[in-house]
């Protein structure tokens, strides 16, 4: 009875407490700063924004030596502002200049330009800077200053001749700055350029419809400033036009070109022969009308030239040029960049001191820009206060007097660059009204201190001990650091405030001041606390190894983690097969292991966790190795025979299997002979990668019998079995043309006719193909020629009720035979019966011998994996069966659409089925099947579509570059692009980079990207130093692998020195709070009340809760024997009695069965918290460790404070600091955990309340209560909400057949006197639980997300042990013993139960 009104009791406090939390979890509304406009205040001095902006900017410039230039400049504001001018990042001193001038509308003149191989003083960046004392600087745009460099001819015109009437270039190459300072002479003479004639951006000269005065000689000059450079002459000569035909070739072909918006951009495309060829254009297989269009234009010789370029106009352009019966075609990749442009700008600011601001910043650009901020002309470095939040804005914390100023949004990339300001002011204070000011709050003190948070309290002030009209600021900052940060309580009369997002182990300074209507009181003393340090977990062990010990095992060898953190307790080792997805582990605690039974010739992938007291560490980098080869275990596939004529065959086959070919397939043994008698057997082998060949040599009219067996260097694999085929009685003939087709008919519809034919009578005679001819009133308007094997064709785009005719032609290489006509009229807009249904069916054509067969039908494509997708069919002209006895065979084409211009790729199949291999990873492809049978083929069959499944990238980012940023030596931008093969979308990519390029590679820091960014900014290197980087792409397959090394150096010199950087960098460990609006704290309210209120509501409960248990105990301990007896007679209802008397009066008991597995659920053990091979992925990284808070109090700051995780991925980081948390991952206490599940085990459905009680309850000892929590654990997931889960190891033996409690309201309290693991917070899912296991702290999961990383802080043990304890002492051994008779009653009726 006392456990069950202790279970009302607490059932009833905890709803109480649970809907106080609901009430308060309704939003908090937060004051921010003021933006455009100045608080009012009574009596305080308003300053207003000062206009301070560029009125002109310098741009990008292209001179030549010896003349003079002008960069552009001017700056308006009252007063009028002093301009000065850098270069490369460096001030200029224009007083002592002789040669640069500033100009007084503070543009810079440049006289007699300086440049040479070994001195260019006078080439680089240059940028404006205008200051107005006593309010701020701000900067210009970069400009590019290139000065031509000396003429130098990559390559000259040479002789050449021309056909009168076709067209001819003359090349002139140059340096790409002098291109513009290029001209042609012809005979010592300027050449004029005309519509005929006209030079390419390259200087290349195109003459187009050359004539006789186009011959002479021709050279090219370079003016730019010097004495003008001369190519060689070249003569050009003019030939009369022959009466013979020329090949078709191309002079100068399109290539691929990067253009900027509103340029202009033209596409070379010249081409020669006889007849004179026409060129034509086609955009992304669309033609381009050339003739009406302003925007594009047809220049001499067929060049394309495109004005103004979009972004529209960007993609893949075709040059075909056709002359005769000839055509030929190139293309080129157009791509169109954008300059950087604002979509928001910041905005000018008012705040007061120890605020906290954002500068938002929004811009849009291609290549996507990098962002910078500049305050006064300075870069502004990211530290503790100044942060990069949201990509592009600038957030300062604490903000001091020194803060005012110019605050500049620099946008840049490949392009350009582009720059916004605003301005902040810091406002004073409004001075205090006549009235008495609140003292010095009272005894402050840090009634709480974590790792990343501290809870203040505080008295009223002795001049105001009610203190029901105050409100509190909190000042707290750094030691030794003079930057405060304020944190003001929610409402008045509060005394309490949690300080959030604080670094580990370091030591803040807080001071309290109580504020009434009259003003500010008071600063309480400093108060000088230090935040805990984090829990250390094991690096990661190095020198991982792993080698093929035979076909089917590899061994995997590795060392001690160099950053142990405490004793390695064991090692998890985890591999997973290449292309899969599901990862295997094994407990090892030596520093090696075999793993036996893999698949032969398969590449596993191994990494290795060290496991300490506190949890997992962070995970080694996968080491990837192929088991050894083997002979193949089965027979190639898809083996069919072609015959060629009456002494060859040509036999295809596929490779086998992929997981069967156990090696590289080095060869093929191909075996023959004649099927009338048993002959001998003819050997060949094919070597290499081939999967045809054509077996000469044979008899005529005779049947031969082929199979094929798969080499490797261990040798012959199965063969195939035997497969026939008959050679021809005598061979077809192509020494003259085709007859005329056998018959011809047509079928008009409104705007197409669909024409059908038969092939000739006399099928000795070659066929390559048909030529349809049809116009109106004439066959000989449009042609189109078809495949041999066609026997229809639809000609669309016809015009309504109009006579055609029509003309069919069947052709060989010899030529085109006797044609065949018919005429027909298309019918009118209303006749619209009978449409392109006839196009599949065709039912109406007489079809004489030999009939045309049917093509097959119901093709489908059943995808297998990422390269292999199985093709199956239907045959109608067979039985029902389906059973092939004839010789015939199925031809399968397969392509893809991407590129447009793929051919297709065929293979025969001697079934209704064929497995296409070797196709590229998330791919649309189209299949196609037709069927011959000895000289008569169908047509082909309807299309099926499918697309392989995604796999792992398998080539690396390429294009990696390393750039110095400019103004900025100690950082980098790294570019790269995406991987030619990334098989899937690409989700993100990984940085490595290191000093040392022979490093293990978890000894590089790496730096993580999200997939849809292509460039990344690594700050605060080492000046004058090598670094390497490599980089890794990853998709929802896996990773890929690394790209090659890339070196760079940094500068030796860091230009100029930040004006802003007078505070130091204090690493890039602090995280910025997790709200994405960081409110300003000078705001009479905070999100924090509701928070602190939760904090008191919480820990009444938890002292509540330990209350009623203590009572529940203390009250079960008096149990009387009349309860005894009452609790023995439960025990008969649910068969835990002792049977006395004929075992037929046996009843079976009421046991607690798992009824999915038909087992018991013994509680009394704590399941295996490491099983042995599980399926269960452990973190590659501490970064992935989830937390697991062990109080109540914990767990609510978990609910309430957040931490925010890494910042953007463009923001900037430091080497140092991520040298300091590589090696060892601090993890935090408080931090939120992240909402995934810990590993995919499914749950029950929760039990209903009422049918979980039975009489026992009534008597449930302490013990059992605090079994039920452990019970509440196959419970938990349906209620929608993460709930820790501990273990108790109930004492009554028939405690582990209870009937399961329903789960308490509130989180229980974790045991550390257990030897069990603490559960993680499981989520919800809609399976049925298997088993109930323990999980580790890690997040179970394979992605490497950059999240915070908490473990558990050893708890403090003591009521709870000794409640424990006390419990588990109030059965006397006596009873003990009765209990355990019981048990062995009840294991034996459960032994009748499963024998009957």
């Amino acid at each position: 009875m006392a456990a069950e009104r202790g279970a009302r009791l607490l059932l009833s406090t905890s709803s109480f407490w649970l809907c106080c939390l609901l009430l308060l979890g309704r939003p908090v509304p937060a004051a921010a700063a003021r933006s455009g406009s100045p608080p009012q205040s009574p009596g305080s001095s308003v300053r207003t924004f000062t206009p301070f902006y560029f009125l002109v900017e310098p741009v990008d410039t292209l001179s030549v030596r010896g003349s003079s230039v002008i960069l552009n400049c001017s700056a308006y504001s009252e007063p009028s502002p002093k301009i000065e001018w850098k270069k490369d990042g460096t001030f200029l001193n224009l007083v002592s200049d002789d040669r640069r001038q500033l100009l007084s509308d503070g543009s810079l003149f440049i006289r007699n330009v300086v440049h040479s191989k070994h001195s260019k003083p006078d080439e680089g960046y240059y940028q404006c800077v205008a200051t107005v004392e006593n309010l701020g600087t701000i900067v210009s745009r970069t400009a590019k200053l290139t000065v031509a460099g000396l003429p130098r001819f990559a390559s000259q015109p040479e002789p050449s001749s021309v056909y009168a009437g076709n067209s001819a270039i003359l090349n002139c190459e140059v340096n790409v700055d002098l291109v513009p300072f290029v001209r042609w002479e012809q005979n010592r003479q300027p050449l004029l350029l005309h519509d005929r004639v006209i030079k390419l951006p390259s200087g290349t000269l195109v003459i187009s419809n050359a004539t006789e005065g186009d011959g002479g000689l021709y050279r090219c000059i370079v003016e730019s400033g010097g004495p003008p450079k001369y190519s060689d002459e070249a003569e050009l000569k003019v030939l009369p036009d022959p009466e013979f035909t020329s090949n078709l070739v191309f002079l100068k072909q399109p290539s691929s070109l990067v253009r900027v918006i509103g340029q202009s951009v033209v596409l070379p495309c010249v081409a020669s022969g006889l007849p004179t060829p026409a060129i034509r254009w086609m955009k992304n297989e669309e033609a381009l009308d050339t003739e009406s269009s302003e925007k594009l234009v047809l220049l001499a010789g067929g060049s394309l030239e495109i004005s103004d370029v979009t972004e529209e106009d960007a993609g893949t352009y075709f040059c075909i040029a056709e002359s005769g019966n000839e055509t030929i075609e190139a293309q080129a990749e157009l791509t169109v960049q954008a300059q950087p442009e604002f979509l928001k700008q910041p905005t000018n600011i008012y705040a007061h001191e120890s605020m906290d601001i954002v500068f938002e910043c929004e811009v849009t650009g291609k290549p996507t820009p990098t962002v910078k901020w500049v305050k006064n002309g300075d870069m502004v470095i990211p530290s503790d206060y100044f942060k990069i939040v949201k990509e592009h804005n600038l957030q300062v914390l604490g903000l001091v007097k020194s803060d005012e100023g110019f605050y500049q949004c620099i946008a840049e990339n490949d392009v350009g660059n582009a720059q916004a300001g605003a301005q902040l002011i810091i406002l004073e204070h409004a001075p205090a009204t006549t009235g008495p000011l609140p003292s010095a709050p009272r005894d402050v003190v840090a009634s709480l201190v974590s790792t990343r948070f501290i809870k203040l309290t505080w008295r009223t002030p002795a001049s105001d001990p009610h203190g029901d009209n105050l409100t509190y600021s909190v000042f707290y900052t750094k030691e030794g650091i003079a930057r405060e940060r304020v944190e003001n309580t929610s409402r008045p009369g509060e005394m309490q405030v949690t300080i959030q997002n604080l670094m580990p182990a370091t030591v803040y300074v807080f001071r309290v001041m109580a504020q009434n209507k009259h003003g500010s009181g008071e600063s309480s003393a400093p108060l000088r606390v230090e935040t805990q340090p984090e829990v250390q977990l094991p690096g990661p062990a190095p020198n991982i190894r792993a080698y093929a010990a035979s076909p089917t095992s590899i061994t995997v060898t590795w060392e001690t983690p160099l950053s142990g953190n405490g004793e390695i307790q064991n090692y998890k080792l985890y591999y997973m097969e290449k292309g899969t997805d599901k990862e295997q582990d094994v407990d090892i605690s030596s520093h090696s292991h075999t793993i036996n039974g893999l698949k032969k010739y398969t590449e596993y992938s191994f990494r290795v966790v060290a496991y300490n007291k506190h949890g997992p560490g962070v995970s080694t980098q996968d080491v990837a190795v192929r088991t050894l080869s083997d002979v193949p275990s089965a027979a190639p596939q898809n083996l069919s025979l072609e015959v060629r004529n009456s002494k060859s065959i040509v036999i295809h086959w596929q490779p086998p299997p992929p997981a069967t070919q156990n090696g590289q397939i080095t060869g093929y043994k191909i075996r023959y002979r004649k099927a009338s008698r048993k002959s001998d057997v003819t050997e060949t082998l094919v070597t290499g990668t081939q999967l045809s060949q054509l077996i000469e040599g044979l008899d005529r009219g005779t049947e031969y019998n082929f199979r094929v067996a798969a080499l490797t260097v261990n040798g012959t694999g199965p063969a195939t079995d035997w497969l026939s085929a008959e050679t021809f009685e005598s061979d077809l003939d192509e020494t003259r043309v085709p007859e005329v087709p056998s018959s011809l008919h047509v079928r008009p519809l409104v705007t197409s006719i669909v024409v059908s034919w038969t092939p000739p009578e006399n099928q000795n005679i070659v066929v390559r193909g048909y030529a349809i001819g049809y116009g109106i009133g004439s066959p000989h308007a449009q042609t189109i020629k078809v495949d041999y094997k066609q026997r229809y064709y639809t000609i669309e785009n016809l015009d309504p009720s109009s006579h055609y005719v029509i003309t069919l032609k069947a052709f060989n290489n010899v030529g085109e035979g006797i044609p065949l006509y018919e005429s027909a009229v298309t019918r009118p807009h209303t006749d619209t019966s009978e449409v392109d249904l006839f196009v599949i069916n065709a039912p109406y054509t007489p079809v004489p011998d030999p009939t045309p067969m049917m093509p097959p039908v119901g093709v489908q494509a059943s995808i297998l994996s990422h390269d292999t997708i199985r093709i199956t069919w239907a045959d109608n002209s067979l039985p029902k069966h389906q059973k092939i006895t004839d010789s015939r065979y199925y031809t399968v084409r397969w392509k893809t659409n991407i590129p447009a211009n793929t051919k297709y790729k065929n293979a025969n199949a001697t079934t209704l089925s064929y497995l296409v291999t070797g196709l590229k990873a998330n791919t649309l492809y189209e299949f196609s099947v037709m069927v011959t049978k000895g000289r008569r083929s169908s047509t082909w069959s309807m299309t099926a579509h499918g697309t392989t499944f995604e796999f792992v990238p398998t080539s690396p980012p390429k294009d990696v570059t390393v750039v110095s940023k400019e103004g900025k030596p100690r950082t980098i931008i790294v570019n790269w692009q995406p991987p030619s093969e990334a098989n899937g979308k690409i989700t993100g990519y990984i940085i490595y980079y290191s000093t040392d390029v022979n490093a293990e590679i978890h000894d590089w820091v790496i730096e993580p990207v999200v997939g849809n960014r292509l460039t990344h900014q690594i700050q605060e290197l080492t000046l004058d130093t090598p670094y390497y980087f490599k980089i890794q792409a990853r998709n929802s397959k896996g990773m890929g692998p690394m790209s090659e090394a890339v070196q760079f150096r940094t500068p030796k010199a860091s230009g100029s020195a930040g004006k802003g950087s007078r505070l130091p960098d204090l690493g890039s460990d602090y995280k910025p709070p997790m709200s994405g609006s960081n409110s300003p704290h000078g705001s009479p309210t905070s999100p924090l009340d509701s928070s602190v209120l939760l904090v008191i509501i919480v820990s009444v409960g938890v002292v509540t809760i330990v209350v009623v248990v203590v009572i529940a105990v203390f009250c079960t301990r008096r149990t009387t024997s009349h309860q005894k007896k009452k609790r023995a007679a439960c025990k008969s209802v649910n068969g835990s009695h002792k049977y006395k008397g004929n075992s037929k009066d046996v009843k079976p008991p009421d046991l607690w069965i798992h009824h999915e597995r038909l087992e018991l659920k013994p509680i009394d053990k704590s399941p295996d918290p490491n099983p042995i091979m599980t399926d269960t992925p452990i973190p590659r990284n501490s970064q992935d460790i989830t937390p697991v808070d062990n109080s109540m109090d914990s767990n609510i700051h978990q609910r309430r404070n957040s931490y925010r995780g890494h910042e953007s991925e463009d923001s900037m980081s430091t080497l140092a600091g991520r040298r300091g948390m590589r090696p060892k991952m601090m993890m935090p206490f408080d931090s939120q955990p992240p909402q995934q599940s810990v590993r995919n085990t499914p749950s029950t459905d929760t039990m209903p309340a009422s049918s979980s009680q039975t009489c026992c309850t009534d008597h449930q000892d302490p013990e059992g209560a605090t079994s039920s929590s452990y019970l509440a654990s196959s419970q938990e997931e349906d209620s929608g909400q993460s709930l820790p889960t501990a273990h108790v190891r109930p004492s009554h033996p028939l405690k582990s057949f209870a009937v399961p409690a329903a789960p308490p309201p509130g989180p229980p309290t974790y045991d550390p006197a257990l030897p069990s693991t603490p559960l993680l917070a499981q989520q919800a899912l809609n399976h049925h639980i298997h088993s109930v296991k323990t999980a580790s702290i890690g997040t179970l999961g394979r992605s490497r997300p950059p999240m915070p990383v908490v473990v558990p802080s050893a708890p403090e043990v003591q009521e709870t042990t000794r409640m424990l304890e006390d419990s588990e002492s109030s059965y006397e051994p006596d009873e003990l013993t009765k209990e355990m008779a019981h048990l062995e009653g009840l294991m034996k009726d459960l032994n009748a139960i499963t024998t009957a």
